[in-house]
């Protein structure tokens, strides 16, 4: 179903529209919650522009609406939701023209005596005839546009009657009254201002003044020249000339619209020209109501007035079609039906019998987090209040972002159409809109919001509205909150409704809002910490040299010492502000903490160079009475703060272990047994090593540890508008801070509770040592044309900057850097941490990834312990040696300390201990523990399992997303890593762990190849022999650039074949991961390999050869050298069930046994196989020797490819094929005597006997004539 569109028309252009689903207004027969949600009913709709810009800035118009969409079936349910009395009227308007000062139609040109509104469809009133339904009520009948007959003053409040005064001359002579001494703006003759009589309602609040004001000399006369024919000029000067001949001065007198007008006789106003007629000085031009000299043309609109029959009601609306009224007999009317259509439909009205007054209050008490408009991060905010067309302004406040107008808005006669019943369920809504006030320039908007009011039917109902927070919008975006209410009161018919009472006056004209409704309050105290500026942005060119902060609340304000000048960060030992302020009791009401921060500058000036505002004190509500730790915060601080030569931690050592671990053990294999990755953490996990936390966010978002805010917030300050327009403030530098709220007596007997920040840390600057350690990155935003990138690491902390450009890793969107970065700061000076990835480009300028910053200085000072996180167990050697400056025991007293708790006490050797309380011993963490030789002393082993039941931050790797200045709300990759601050003045750490990325090992897989057997016979030779020319081809899983291949076993009769061929394979390994590296360009033209981890596999294949086109493939054998599938001893054995048994699982082995890494070598037959008719068939056997040499072995056992020198580790003699193998092509000796002399030799045989019986018989048929005929010569010889 389309939606529901409303245009708002001007002229023929389309100005503003809404459109709204059809199902909202939809009717249902089923029953009223099947019906849409404003079926029936009257809601506010406010309309935009098309294609507008700036995204709803400006609101054009607000309309009422009652829609109701339903079958044409069930188009009499209309009438039980009309209101009022529907009445159709058509009309026409007559038109005239003025000739030489005589008004007539001869004058008219392209227009008809009787027209359409646009004057251009000529109308006749016999050709208007009712629609079927529809009866004519009355007669045609004059009605002006209701339009022009508004008075000036509707809707307003306040108005300014004004009359120009009119002054003439000759040039030369002395000015005199004119002869029209009194006009209006557009010169036409106007009222003395003595005959000016006060509207009833209304009350003048002084006499006439003459406006000097305006572009105006010291009298308020403005002069110029008329020229004839015309009496008035058409430009105004302030300077009087001698030519000037007229002068003029605008006398005006203001009125204001009484409160409570008097009851009387209703005063008629002047309803314009008598006969209705509408003047326009041309043709197309705007109509007025009063007739004037320079007008030409004139209009007066005629209607006469169509009704429903009774049957039908209100549903005979739907029965109106077509236009009416057209001359069809006109020669020109020849157009488009469509066309007519709309240009003269009739005009529907709904008229209703009476109107209700109502009195509106609006009460507009406060709002917060408005846009700072102003250079000086302020705004000067004032809510401008509508309510249908009556609108009011609140006060105008001053420098404020959160400001408290605590003023009620009242409107005292609002006349509303309309059943009451309805009205309550849907009530028109009040637009507030607020603007911030500038002296020069146009006022700019801030937002708008939309208040319902709630609607009394009866005054005296026991029904209060209450306060409620209404979001801001602008541009669609939320731009601040407003705390409002409103109630709409029905006055009774004699207009003595029992109205509340008025609230207070808090000035002449401003009513507060009434007890109540307003909040309740009670004193309370507000403690600022002002720990604090940082990353300061400079002002007005000028750097921030001398600042000083203050803060307050509604109804108090303090402020802190300033900073001292030329000071790198801003900081002030003890800097706490105290606030008493009466506070709403209730959170929701509670008004936001604004925080300034002024700059002083010679000369006495003092601008605000920053400000921010907290809205929400919940999270900062505390019980005075409640000890806290945060004061304690100093023990810490004042052990850092200390000459390292007064603090000695000796550290246990233990000799290097004398037996090594037969598999490598790293801090990979830690991270893998972490995330649950088995396979490539190996045998970690069995020797009861520990293991870290992996987070998935930041270490700031874990909610255990609530931001690491604890001691103090980071607030960022803004300040006014962005220099390039946007609306959006600007972050110029941070505030560090926290707050104390908490209620106080209202007794001054009572003493106040203790001061919440009592004891505050040192902040004298601290160098620290700072170690980063960056695991990987994953799903980085690609930057290359491949789809991929060539990430590297860059840190920047303070003025040290460190560029890991050289170890770039090529080609990869998840690459592991493992890389451990060292560098020393000073906090708080060098508290941004900011850790970037950048793009490698050999040509072209690097391109950044993304950053991620991390604030060093919450994290040093946290209680949260996090700027090092705790191991599962304290050892003393190994990959998870103790790196922290201070023993488990050590930290463990200290947050007694911090926690106001009495010193730990070990017993039993320090398998014992008690602390806040409670009995710990070491066996009930370690009972089900492995047992390593690394583990340190019980005592301190102890402690830290206690501390790791406190909610310290523990051994962990955090997931940092990545962020782009460009897109800095798009997530550009994550970054796993984690961070580690040493202050140095504590003592030196322990050693880093070393988290470099696992190098492989290289290793040579020597492949011997000695025979095959049952190979599927694939081509016939010449004499019909089923045969194949067998070779054999192998190579590793990923490097099928170095396949090798043995020599060719020719005229294989029955599937064997003999080779004795050795493949050297060399690849690099990862033992803990069992996968190969293998590195390679993906392309020719690429400048960087890319490296790929890939299972050890080694893939043969039996092949048979052909000359003369493609080799025919025979059969495969995939080889997993990590579980390696058993040979079978005899070629018999060997069967596909063997790899069957491997794919199900079927225990062989043990795992260690399976695996040719830990056995070395193996000989034994396998199988080829072949698909055929998606089934898998044996297509041969083969005969190797596989064997796994090291880098180590590979000089002391060496071996060449095939059978080349060094031919040993076996030694490989050429194979003893049969006679039979051969190239029949090569060798045509054998050819002759296996190929064919083996099958066609009886064939020869009988054809050489035949042969040289044929000889015989010719050699005798040729000789037997003349043996013959010599006998019969020489019968005797």
């Amino acid at each position: 179903m389309p939606d529901v569109i409303i245009w708002m028309l001007r002229g023929d252009k389309r100005v503003a529209y809404s459109r709204m689903p059809a199902h909202l207004f939809l009717y249902s027969t089923y029953s009223e919650q099947a019906c849409g949600q404003h079926c029936g009913k009257t809601e506010t709709v406010f309309l935009k522009y098309p294609m507008d810009k700036n995204k709803g800035l400006k609101v054009p118009v607000q309309i009422r609406v009652n829609m109701w969409l339903g079958l044409s079936a069930h188009e009499k349910k209309f009438n039980s939701f009309s209101e009022g009395t529907f009445s159709v009227f058509a009309e026409l308007y007559e038109n005239q023209a003025a000739v030489f000062g005589k008004w007539g139609t001869t004058g008219l040109v392209g227009r008809c005596k009787f027209s359409d509104v646009t004057g251009k469809l000529k109308l006749k009133k016999e050709h208007f005839m009712p629609q079927r339904g529809w009866e004519w009520e009355d007669d045609w009948f004059i009605d002006p546009e209701k339009a022009l007959l508004t008075e000036a003053d509707a809707g307003h409040t306040d108005f300014m009657d004004e009359v120009f005064q009119n002054e003439a001359r000759f040039p030369g002579r002395e000015w005199k009254e004119a002869s029209e001494p009194f006009t209006d703006v557009n010169g036409e003759k106007s009222r003395n201002p003595g005959e000016f009589d006060c509207p009833t309602g209304w009350t003048w609040e002084d006499e006439w003044s003459v406006d000097d004001n305006r572009a105006v000399d010291d009298q308020g006369w403005e002069y110029g020249v008329n020229i004839p024919p015309a009496d008035q000029p058409k430009s105004w000067v302030s300077a009087e000339k001698v030519y000037h001949v007229h002068r003029r001065r605008r006398l005006f007198r203001p009125r204001k619209r009484e409160t409570h007008p008097a009851a009387g006789p209703v005063q008629k106003r002047d309803q314009g020209d008598p006969e209705g007629w509408e003047f326009s000085s041309l043709i197309g031009w705007k109509f007025h109501r009063k007739e004037r000299s320079s007008d030409t043309f004139r209009r007066r609109r005629w209607r006469r007035k169509m009704g429903p029959e009774d049957r039908l009601g209100a549903s005979a609306i739907f029965q109106l079609e077509g236009a009416l009224g057209v001359d069809t007999e006109e020669k020109d009317s020849k157009s488009d039906a469509t066309k007519l259509f709309g240009a003269n439909t009739p005009t529907v009205s709904c008229c209703f019998d009476r109107s209700h007054l109502y009195h509106l209050r609006v009460y507009v008490y406060q709002a917060q987090n408005l846009a700072s408009m102003d250079k000086d991060s302020f705004s000067d905010p004032y809510a401008h209040v509508s309510f249908l067309h009556f609108s009011k302004t609140t006060e105008k406040l001053k420098a404020t972002l959160n400001p408290t107008w605590d003023q009620t808005l009242i409107f005292s006669d609002v006349e509303i159409y309309g059943d009451p019943k309805n009205i309550a369920q849907c009530p028109p809504d009040v637009v507030l809109e607020f603007y911030d006030h500038d002296q020069v320039g146009k006022d700019e908007l801030l937002g708008r919001s939309v208040c319902t009011p709630m609607v009394k039917l009866n005054a005296s109902m026991d029904q209060t509205p209450r306060l409620l927070w209404y979001p801001i919008v602008q541009k669609g975006q939320k731009a601040g909150e407003a705390l409002l209410a409103a109630e709409l009161i029905l006055k009774d018919k004699s207009g003595e409704s029992d109205l509340p009472l008025l609230p207070s006056k808090r000035s002449e004209n401003i009513y507060m809002v009434p007890q109540g409704i307003r909040p309740v309050v009670q004193l309370t105290a507000v403690e600022i910490l002002v720990w604090g500026l940082r990353n300061m942005k400079s002002y007005q060119l000028a750097s921030i040299s001398s600042p000083q902060p203050g803060g307050g609340v509604r109804g108090g304000e303090g402020g802190v010492g300033r900073h001292q000048e030329h000071e790198e960060v801003p900081q002030l030992p003890g800097s706490v502000l105290f606030i008493k302020v009466l506070l709403p009791k209730e959170e929701m009401y509670t008004p936001p903490i604004v925080l300034k921060v002024i700059d002083h500058r010679p000369f006495g000036r003092t601008p605000v160079v920053g400000q921010c505002t907290i809205t929400s004190l919940e999270q900062f509500r505390c019980d005075p009475y409640v000890i806290t730790a945060e004061g304690a915060m100093s023990n810490k601080m004042t052990l850092m703060a200390s000459p390292s030569g007064h603090l000695a931690i000796n550290m246990e050592t233990r000799p290097l272990l004398e037996t090594q671990e037969k598999e490598t053990v790293d801090w990979w294999c830690k991270l893998y047994a972490s995330t649950g990755d088995q396979q490539k953490c190996g045998s970690y996990l069995k020797k009861g090593y520990d293991m870290l936390q992996v987070f998935d966010c930041e270490l700031e978002d874990v909610p255990d540890f609530k931001g690491l805010t604890d001691f103090c917030c980071t607030f960022k300050l803004l300040r006014g508008k962005n220099d390039n327009g946007d609306d959006d403030p600007s972050v110029v530098g941070e505030f560090k801070g926290s707050f104390k709220v908490y209620p106080l007596s209202d007794d001054p007997g009572v003493s106040p509770p203790p001061r919440q920040f009592r004891e505050l840390p040192e902040s004298r600057p601290q160098e620290c040592l700072v170690r980063i350690y960056v695991v990987q990155a994953i799903d980085l935003q690609p930057k290359d044309n491949n789809g991929k990138c060539d990430p590297y690491i860059k840190i920047s902390l303070g003025k040290n900057t460190i560029d890991d450009r050289d170890h770039y890793l090529p080609n990869t969107t998840t690459p592991v850097f493992g890389r451990m970065f060292e560098t020393t700061c000073f906090l708080p000076q060098d508290k941004d941490l900011k850790i970037s990835v950048y793009d490698y480009d050999m040509l072209t300028r690097d391109e950044k990834v993304g950053e991620t910053v991390i604030d060093l200085e919450n994290r040093f000072l946290s209680r949260y312990n996090s700027y090092c996180g705790l191991p599962q167990t304290y050892c003393i050697s190994g990959i998870n040696k103790w790196r922290d400056q201070m023993k488990p025991s050590l930290i463990l007293e200290n947050l007694a300390r911090m926690k106001g708790l009495s010193k730990p006490r070990t017993e039993d050797n320090g398998t014992s201990l008690a602390f806040n309380g409670r009995e710990y011993t070491l066996a009930e963490f370690e009972n089900t523990k492995e047992i390593h030789e690394h583990l340190g002393p019980p005592r301190e082993r102890l402690c830290l399992h206690v501390l790791r039941k406190q909610g310290l931050v523990p051994e962990h790797v955090e997931t940092r997303t990545l962020y782009s200045t460009f897109q800095p709300n798009i997530s550009q990759g994550k970054l796993q890593m984690w961070v580690d601050v040493f202050p140095k003045s504590i003592g030196p750490p322990g050693p880093p762990f070393d988290v470099t990325p696992r190098k492989p090992k290289k290793y040579f897989l020597r492949a011997v190849v000695w025979n095959t057997t049952d190979v599927t016979l694939d081509e016939a030779s010449i004499t019909g022999e089923h045969m194949s020319d067998i070779y054999v081809k192998g190579w590793m899983a990923g490097m099928e650039d170095e396949k090798q291949k043995t020599d060719v076993h020719y005229r294989s009769l029955d599937g064997d074949g003999n080779f004795n061929w050795r493949f050297i394979f060399e690849f690099e390994y990862l033992p803990a991961e069992q996968l190969c590296l293998v590195s390679k360009k993906e392309r020719f033209w690429s400048l960087d390999k890319t490296e790929f981890r890939i299972p050890p596999k080694l893939i043969v294949q039996i092949w048979d050869n052909d000359k003369f086109s493609l080799d025919d493939y025979l059969g495969t054998l995939e080889v997993d050298l990590r579980n390696l599938v058993p040979p079978a001893k005899t070629p018999n054995k060997c069967s596909l069930k063997m790899m069957e048994d491997l794919q199900m699982g079927s225990p062989v082995k043990k795992e260690n046994e399976k695996s040719l890494f830990s056995q070395q070598s193996v000989r034994g037959w396998w199988p080829c196989s072949i698909e055929q008719d998606g089934e898998r068939v044996l297509g041969g056997k083969v005969e190797m020797t596989l064997e796994i040499v090291g880098e180590a072995e590979v000089d002391e056992k060496p071996a060449g490819k095939g059978r080349d020198d060094p031919n040993m580790n076996p030694k490989l003699d050429p194979p003893k094929r049969p006679e039979t193998s051969f190239f029949w092509f090569t060798n045509p000796c054998k050819t002759m005597k296996f190929i064919v002399w083996r099958r066609f030799r009886c064939l020869f045989i009988g054809l050489i006997i035949l042969i040289l019986v044929l000889l015989f018989l010719g050699i005798l048929l040729y000789s037997l004539p003349n043996y013959i005929a010599m006998k019969l010569v020489k019968p005797s010889q």
